[in-house]
C-alpha cells in the first residue's frame, strides 16, 4: 500500500480544487512525508518547505494556477509547491546536476511564473503581474508568498507602497514564522463559518474579529501579532500594512486548513484592492528533528528520516568561513574599533565567532544589504574599523551603497566577500560570479583574493591595518587546503603578488583560491615537458605590474586564471597590458574565466569543469598558447 495515497491521485493543481477539505487535509499529510523522503535523499532548505505545506496546498486549491501567478519570494521553500505542480517525479533530483532547482526557476514549469532565490522581490514582481493584467496581458490575479524576514527589507516596503498607491486587486501572504498562535479550534472556526459569505468591505475588521473571539490572554497575543514590524501603537489605530493601503487580514494559523480554506476563498472572492493575509507558521513543522534544531532545519545535507541525523562527512581542513570568524576574532581581540557587520547571517559569514567573545560589536541588520553598506560607511567615517561580511552574491544588493557612500567618499569599510565563485548546489543564483569586475571598476577600492586559508588570515590582517580608502578580500565556500595556519596572519604590502617557484616556458597567474587547481595544471604541464612559474596575483587592483612585466619578458605564454566572471582580474591585466603597450610582443597572453553564461546546479568540481576551468583546461590552454602539444593527462583524468 502506498504511504502517500492522496498525493498518489494529484498531478496538478487542478486536482486539489475538486476535493472536500478534509481531503485536502490529507493531501497536506502526504506532501509533508513526500518532502521529508525527498529531503532525505538530496539535503535542502527543509524546515522552511516544512512550514509552507498546508500554505501551499490551501493556495493552489482556491487560486487558478498557472494562469494565477503564485510567487514565492527567495524560493527556498517551494518544495511543497513543486510536488504539486507536476514535478513530484522529479524530487529526488533537487539541487542535482541536471536536476530541479532548489529555487523557483521560469524555465522549469509555468507554474514558476517568477524566479527567485534573492529574498523581498515577490511583491514588486506580483504587482507587475498585476499591471500585465489590468493592461490586458493573458493572466488571472498575483499572489506573492513572502516571509517575516524577507518583508522586513526596504524592496518589500517600497513595493507595498507602491502597490498600495495603484490600489490594484493583488494579494500579499505574509508568512510569519517568527510568531505563534494557536487559539481554540472551535472559537475560531465559529467565526470563520460565517466569514465567507460576509461582504469583504467588512472583511478589513477580520482582525478584530479574531481578537474578540479569543480568550484574553490569546486576545493579547494576537493583537501583538497584528502589530508585526511596527504595527499600531494604539488601541483602534490601523496596522503599517493598513496605512500603506493593504486591507489586512489575521493573524490566522498557518497549519490550519479550517482557518486557511475560508480566508483564501472570501479574500479571493471579495477583494477589490491589495490584500495582505498575515499567516503564522512554524518552520520544520510536523517533523520534531526539523522543529527543535536550532536553525529549524533550515539547510541540511541528506539524512536518516527516522532520526533526522545527518550524514555530513568530516572535514579535513577548516572551511574558509571559519578561518576568517577566527582570524578576524584575533584581530578584534588587538584593536577595539574593529566591528562586523552581516546582513542576516551571522553564522553564514562567521562573525558568530566573534560575537561570541564580543557581542556589542556584532551588528546584523536583517536582509538589508543597502543599509548593512551604508551602515558600515557611517561607523568608518567615525574612526571604527567596520568589517562588512556579506556573500558575493548577495553584496551586488549594496553595489550603490558600496559605490556612492563607500567609494567616493573612500570611506575604509573592509568587506569580507564570502561564496565567491561557483557554489554548488545553490546553483546560479548563489555564485559569486561577478564581484571581481563589480569592485575592481571602482576608485579608490583595493580588491585581493585568497588563494588558501593562510593567505586569507593575511587579508583579514591587511585589512584591519588598511585605513586609506576600502579594501574588499573574496574567498569561496567549503574547506580550506590543509595548510598549517600561523597564530596571526601578516600585513601584505598593498599591491604585490608573489612567485611560488619559477620556470622558463609558462607561467600561471593565479588571482584567488583556484590556486588549487592551478598548480595540478603546473604539474600536468611539468610531465608533459613543460617548465612553469607558478605566481599569486593576490591583488586585482592595483596590480602587481612588475610581476606581470617578469613573467610576460621571461615566459612564452601567460595564462590567468580567477574563480570570477569574464571582466574582472584578466579584463584588468589585459587593459593595463595594452595601456601600457605590452600586448604586442612574443609573450602569448590568455585568460582562464567562467564562461559568458550561468552555470547550472551540480557539485562544485563538477561546476567548474563544466566551465572548462579544470588543470586538465589549464594546462591545454597554456601550452597551446605556447605552441606546445598537449600529451597526456594522468589516468582517470579527462583530456579536454
Amino acid at each position: 500500500m502506498s504511504r502517500t495515497p492522496h498525493l498518489d491521485r494529484i498531478t496538478s493543481p487542478a486536482d486539489l480544487r475538486g476535493l472536500t477539505d478534509d481531503a485536502l487535509k490529507a493531501v497536506a499529510d502526504d506532501v509533508r512525508a513526500d518532502v521529508i523522503e525527498a529531503v532525505s535523499k538530496t539535503g535542502g532548505h527543509l524546515g522552511s518547505s516544512l512550514g509552507v505545506v498546508e500554505l501551499a496546498v490551501a493556495i493552489h486549491a482556491i487560486f487558478d494556477t498557472p494562469k494565477d501567478k503564485l510567487v514565492w519570494d527567495v524560493g527556498h521553500q517551494c518544495y511543497p509547491h513543486k510536488i504539486l505542480t507536476g514535478r513530484r517525479d522529479r524530487m529526488h533530483s533537487l539541487r542535482q546536476e541536471g536536476g530541479i532547482s532548489g529555487f523557483t526557476k521560469r524555465a522549469e514549469s509555468e507554474y514558476d511564473p517568477f524566479g527567485a532565490a534573492h529574498s523581498s522581490t515577490s511583491i514588486s514582481a506580483a504587482l507587475g503581474f498585476t499591471v500585465g493584467r489590468d493592461m490586458g496581458m493573458e493572466t488571472g490575479d498575483a499572489i506573492a508568498v513572502i516571509g517575516d524576514g524577507s518583508i522586513s527589507a526596504g524592496m518589500a516596503y517600497e513595493a507595498m507602497n507602491n502597490a498600495g498607491a495603484e490600489g490594484r486587486r493583488m494579494f500579499v501572504i505574509l508568512n510569519d514564522n517568527e510568531m505563534s498562535i494557536a487559539p481554540p479550534v472551535g472559537a475560531m472556526s465559529k467565526y470563520l463559518s460565517g466569514l465567507y459569505a460576509s461582504p469583504f468591505g467588512e472583511m478589513h475588521k477580520m482582525a478584530e474579529g479574531f481578537e474578540s473571539a479569543l480568550p484574553g490572554p490569546l486576545r493579547d497575543h494576537a493583537r501583538r501579532a497584528r502589530r508585526l514590524v511596527t504595527g499600531a501603537a494604539q488601541q483602534g489605530s490601523g496596522t503599517l500594512f493598513e496605512e500603506l493601503g493593504f486591507s489586512y487580514i489575521g493573524p490566522i494559523n498557518g497549519h490550519d486548513l479550517d482557518q486557511l480554506l475560508p480566508v483564501l476563498r472570501a479574500a479571493r472572492t471579495r477583494a477589490t484592492g491589495p490584500v495582505l493575509i498575515h499567516v503564522c507558521t512554524v518552520k520544520g513543522k510536523g517533523y520534531a528533528p526539523a522543529e527543535t534544531a536550532a536553525d529549524r532545519g533550515h539547510g541540511v545535507a541528506k539524512f536518516d528520516p527516522s532520526t533526522g541525523t545527518q550524514s555530513k562527512g568530516k572535514p579535513n581542513a577548516p572551511s574558509y568561513t571559519k578561518v576568517f570568524g577566527q582570524a578576524l576574532t584575533k584581530e578584534a581581540t588587538l584593536d577595539p574599533s574593529i566591528v562586523a557587520v552581516t546582513a542576516a547571517m551571522p553564522s553564514g559569514t562567521g562573525v558568530d565567532i566573534l560575537e561570541e567573545q564580543f557581542p556589542t560589536r556584532v551588528f546584523d541588520v536583517g536582509i538589508a544589504e543597502q543599509h548593512g553598506v551604508t551602515f558600515a560607511a557611517g561607523m568608518a567615517a567615525s574612526g571604527l574599523k567596520p568589517f562588512c561580511a556579506i556573500y558575493s552574491t548577495f553584496l551586488q544588493r549594496g553595489y550603490d551603497q558600496i559605490v556612492h557612500d563607500v567609494a567616493l567618499q573612500n570611506l575604509p569599510v573592509r568587506f569580507a566577500i564570502d561564496r565567491a565563485g561557483l557554489v554548488g548546489a545553490d546553483g546560479p543564483t548563489h555564485a559569486g560570479a561577478f564581484d571581481i569586475g563589480y569592485l575592481a571598476a571602482l576608485p579608490n577600492m583595493v580588491v585581493m583574493a585568497a588563494g588558501d586559508e593562510v593567505e586569507l588570515m593575511h587579508m583579514v590582517r591587511t585589512a584591519a591595518e588598511y585605513d586609506d580608502g576600502p579594501i574588499a578580500f573574496r574567498y569561496p565556500r567549503g574547506e580550506g587546503e590543509g595548510l598549517e595556519l600561523p597564530e596571526r596572519g601578516e600585513v601584505l604590502e598593498i599591491g604585490k603578488g608573489r612567485v611560488l617557484f619559477e620556470g622558463s616556458d609558462v607561467a600561471i597567474l593565479s588571482f584567488g583560491a583556484h590556486m588549487g587547481e592551478c598548480l595540478k595544471a603546473a604539474e600536468l604541464m611539468e610531465s608533459n615537458g613543460v617548465s612553469c612559474t607558478m605566481a599569486d596575483a593576490r591583488f586585482a587592483k592595483p596590480l602587481d605590474m612588475a610581476l606581470i612585466r617578469q613573467l610576460i619578458n621571461n615566459h612564452r605564454a601567460v595564462i590567468t586564471v580567477e574563480q570570477g566572471a569574464r571582466g574582472g582580474f584578466g579584463a584588468m591585466v589585459l587593459h593595463e597590458l595594452a595601456h601600457q603597450g605590452l600586448l604586442d610582443g612574443r609573450c602569448q597572453i590568455r585568460t582562464v574565466t567562467l564562461p559568458d553564461r550561468y552555470i547550472d546546479q551540480a557539485a562544485p568540481d563538477a561546476m567548474y569543469a563544466d566551465a572548462g576551468m579544470t588543470a586538465v583546461d589549464i594546462a591545454a590552454t597554456a601550452m597551446e598558447a605556447a605552441g606546445v602539444a598537449f600529451k597526456s593527462a594522468p589516468i582517470g583524468v579527462d583530456r579536454p
